[in-house]
């Protein structure tokens, strides 16, 4: 079985290998009882939203964890994926300017992801 922060990063490895750009991992097990995790990344189009969505299912889902809920699928701009203990936020880039989530939670952790994501990641970040 894995912890929540196991899952997290297995969801932030999925989203990396399918190119999502400006990939955070909050950590709101103190702020809120919504989650112990937030992963938030930003696509380049509606199409790449819907891969990431479906790899970060298959990731999770391939670890034995149940989606407890999917929303904004079909829109293309924004899709919520709900997984208990980890929630994914993927946005078009002015979606998530709208949104905000990094200040609306800004209480909560971030993770350094230096040790999940590779080098050529890291660099794409900055």
């Amino acid at each position: 079985m894995n912890t929540p922060r196991e899952l997290a990063e297995l969801a932030v490895r999925a989203l990396d290998g399918k190119n999502a750009h400006n990939i955070r991992l909050l950590r709101t097990t103190d702020v809120t009882v919504l989650a112990d995790y937030f992963v938030i990344c930003t696509a380049s189009s509606t199409t790449q939203i819907k891969t990431l969505a479906d790899a970060c299912e298959a990731a999770l889902e391939g670890a034995g964890e149940t989606k407890l809920h999917r929303e904004g699928y079909r829109s293309g701009s924004w899709v919520l994926l709900d997984f208990g203990c980890v929630v994914v936020h993927l946005f078009m880039e002015e979606a998530r300017a709208f949104y905000n989530l990094e200040r609306l939670w800004a209480d909560a952790e971030e993770i350094d992801l230096a040790g999940v994501l590779g080098e050529d990641s890291l660099k794409w970040e900055r």
